[in-house]
């Protein structure tokens, strides 16, 4: 018999992010894998996966003590499984549409190749790939579309960012205004600062768009809040002896402690709560806060399921599916920026 054809369209939305391991034995592999990513360290493949194994190990134990205080694994799965319910049930709102949202994670399970083999199988009729990075950085965004393109033939569409989204800047300066009205309110007394992951100068010298489209996406944000607020744009997570983008999120921090201020940390490059919020941000960098004297020290949540965010990603999907290219983004990116997925496209 022939099957009955199929009244609705199918949509596939891979939504992908970093991982995190879920359990303390899975703390090293998941490094480990994080380290033999060719986008983290650019050096020859066993080179490479040497010294993947020789950080995985040495890492190891305080990677462990830091997951620890979360309950021993990473909340990011979970987070993200509530974010593709939520934007799935939106997607399907929609006549005509039969959406599913599979999740894929760069360096631990569920894989991204694990996540495409299923999308294969489902046979949908468009796929759109989608990053929970809003900000597009080699190390993330394009390392993930590296995965993806190994494990997956088929046609599809992508996006390589959305910052500068209308909605997605709308929905941080509430949050920031939100929580301004919570902290003292003499007149400047409060400092904003906006922590992004950082990186190393070397990969943004050599093409990669990130600081600027975090930068950019800082001063939308400022704009609505009111520009002449006390606010820096900050980098956290520093590793290594490289030379990283600055000033880091710690130097913000004592900086505002000598200059008397209060704090409101933004994660203004997160989506999603994990260990470099809830343990980084929330507990080592409030503990130094106490340090250098700071009396007020505040940290805004993620966007996680919030419906402003929800949209922006159902959004982002609408505007893949109707672009004749096949990589949309909201950042006009320079010349300089051979990293960006669009110019190297064209």
């Amino acid at each position: 018999m022939t099957a009955p054809a199929r009244t609705r369209r199918r949509l596939a939305v891979l939504l992908f992010n970093l991982g995190g391991p879920d359990g303390p034995e899975d703390v090293q592999p998941f490094l480990r894998n994080l380290f033999s990513d060719p986008r983290i360290i650019s050096l020859p493949r066993g080179v490479r996966h040497i010294l993947a194994w020789i950080i995985s190990v040495a890492r190891g134990p305080s990677a462990r003590a830091n997951y620890a205080k979360m309950g021993g694994g990473s909340p990011l799965l979970g987070e993200t499984l509530k974010q593709a319910e939520a934007l799935e049930r939106r997607l399907n709102r929609r006549a005509g549409t039969e959406a599913r949202v599979f999740v894929g994670m760069r360096y631990w399970k569920p894989f991204i190749p694990d996540a495409a083999r299923a999308i294969r199988a489902w046979g949908p009729d468009e796929v759109v790939v989608l990053p929970l990075y809003p900000q597009f950085s080699s190390t993330t965004t394009l390392s993930g579309f590296d995965a993806f393109d190994r494990s997956y033939d088929g046609p599809s569409r992508r996006v390589c960012c959305y910052a500068a989204n209308d909605r997605f800047i709308a929905a941080h300066a509430k949050i920031v205004e939100n929580w301004l009205k919570l902290l003292p309110s003499e007149p400047g007394s409060v400092r904003i600062l906006f922590s992004a992951h950082g990186l190393p100068e070397k990969i943004v010298a050599a093409g990669d768009p990130y600081q600027e489209q975090i930068e950019a996406t800082v001063s939308r944000v400022m704009a609505q809040v009111g520009p002449e607020r006390d606010h820096v744009t900050c980098y956290q997570s520093r590793v290594g002896p490289l030379a990283w983008i600055g000033p880091s999120t710690e130097e913000a921090i004592r900086k505002a402690g000598a200059d008397g201020k209060s704090v409101l940390v933004v994660p203004i490059a997160f989506v999603s709560e994990h260990i470099e919020t809830r343990v980084e941000l929330d507990m080592d960098y409030a503990e130094l806060a106490g340090q250098v004297g700071i009396k007020t020290y505040a940290r805004a949540p993620t966007l996680g399921v919030a419906p402003q965010f929800i949209a922006v990603l159902a959004e982002e999907v609408d505007k893949a599916l109707g672009s004749t290219t096949p990589i949309v983004g909201d950042h006009d990116c320079g010349a300089q920026h051979g990293y960006c997925p669009r110019r190297r496209a064209a």
